[in-house]
């Protein structure tokens, strides 16, 4: 009878055991599940609200993202009055960006979007979860968040935490310096799992069309006051040693020259509608800011916003310092 009760209660502690493992899942059960998920998914679309934070202010702008297997994007920007709206397109054709308020295009020869992390799309944050050997992994909320390494050539974005949900779709990204402050926080919403698109959903000429005509098409670059904007962001000790007004055949331009350790130029001028309907073609990498899509190379960064076209040149700052300088100079400002 004693040997009876000894194997039942061993069963029954057995049985236990196995009900209190189950549906928690390891760091690597999830990263391989992650992988599967992605590799079987055909089309994703979502909504994202991002944050950007310098010097204690927040500037808050609205992606929305399109996905078709096997490397279609459309990402479409807004600020927070669904004004300035810019798109990143990626076809069969190639990479193109989009201002629709300018009537501009410009097509890239660029592996965008693999050329770095992008922390609002899908594919790029399961490729830094895959790529970093020793993630931070732990289970909270019925989520799971992982703290990994990213691929930005600078320390302002050095790593980022990605909380999935349980069906391994995300809900957040916080992006964070050496010293682990969050300077850009991406949150998703209405994730839509495999929708059926048309190849339309990516084509240049409809994409252009559909904004222009649109009701929220708004006429910011023939009404905006032209004003300088000043980055924010602080670079190595970098100041401000010159800003010069100047006068051209098309019109009032500011220079802005920056000294310091990595020193940089920022021009600012006047936007001007293009008459042209055929994509221009562009060097580099497009390079979202956020409130704008820039076009970014080794040594420059352009970009249009609020009827301001903005060149930045710098031969010691980095691509993603560009950036960081660029995304301080325009936004909505949230106290």
């Amino acid at each position: 009878m004693k040997k009876w009760s000894f194997v039942w209660l061993s069963a029954v502690l057995m049985i236990i055991g196995l009900l209190s493992g189950c549906g928690t899942k390891s760091e690597k059960d999830v990263v391989k599940d992650l992988g599967n998920k992605i590799e079987n998914l055909n089309s994703y679309q979502t909504d994202a609200t991002m944050t950007f934070q310098h010097n204690g202010k927040k500037q808050t702008y609205q992606a929305n993202i399109t996905f078709k297997k096997p490397y279609y994007y459309r990402v479409a920007l807004s600020d927070s009055k669904k004004e300035n709206k810019q798109m990143i397109l990626r076809n069969a054709d190639g990479v193109f960006v989009l201002t629709p308020e300018l009537n501009k295009s410009y097509q890239f020869e660029s592996t965008w979007p693999n050329n770095r992390s992008q922390a609002y799309l899908y594919h790029s944050l399961n490729q830094d979860i895959q790529n970093d050997p020793n993630p931070g992994f732990k289970v909270k909320d019925n989520q799971y968040i992982f703290d990994t390494k990213t691929n930005y050539n600078t320390t302002q974005l050095a790593n980022q935490s990605i909380t999935l949900n349980k069906n391994l779709t995300p809900d957040s990204v916080q992006v964070k310096d050496k010293d682990q402050n969050v300077i850009v926080t991406v949150k998703f919403s209405h994730f839509r799992i495999n929708p059926t698109l048309d190849n339309k959903t990516f084509d240049v000429k409809q994409n252009m069309t559909a904004a222009r005509i649109s009701g929220t098409q708004t006429t910011t670059a023939n009404n905006a006051v032209f004003k300088v904007q000043y980055p924010t962001a602080d670079i190595s000790g970098t100041k401000l040693a010159q800003m010069k007004p100047e006068v051209t055949q098309a019109g009032e331009k500011y220079v802005l020259k920056y000294s310091g350790k990595k020193p940089f130029t920022l021009i600012e001028s006047k936007s001007a509608t293009s008459l042209s309907v055929v994509p221009t073609l562009a060097t580099g990498d497009p390079a979202n800011l956020g409130f704008a899509i820039g076009s970014v190379s080794n040594n420059t960064l352009s970009w249009s916003n609020g009827g301001t076209d903005y060149y930045l040149a710098s031969e010691k700052l980095t691509q993603d310092e560009l950036i960081t300088v660029a995304q301080s100079v325009n936004g909505i400002v949230v106290k």
